[in-house]
């Protein structure tokens, strides 16, 4: 699931997908507290297409078409410090 298929989608129908998705995780770690799970990464899987959804609809909640939109230009080009500290060594 891309996000390009998420955002054709209409709010209703992400609300539906939203509460499938946390159904499908919870019988995820169900499984998996029982030892029965056969794929331990479908639980990140469905972490990631939650937090997809839930992105989506903030987004449109707020009205933000993507993040990059959302952000001012000056913020997106600052960079991190480049100072280093120095560290006495220990003898």
């Amino acid at each position: 699931m891309n996000a390009v298929e998420l955002r054709s989608l209409t709010s209703e129908e992400l609300q539906v997908k939203l509460n499938d998705l946390k159904a499908e995780l919870f019988n995820l770690r169900f499984s998996h507290a029982t030892g029965s799970l056969a794929n331990p990464m479908a639980l990140n899987v469905c972490k990631k297409n939650i937090a997809k959804v839930q992105t989506i609809l903030r987004e449109r909640e707020l009205n933000i078409r993507g993040a990059k939109d959302a952000m001012p230009v000056a913020v997106a080009k600052t960079k991190k410090s480049t100072t280093t500290k120095k560290v006495a060594k220990k003898r």
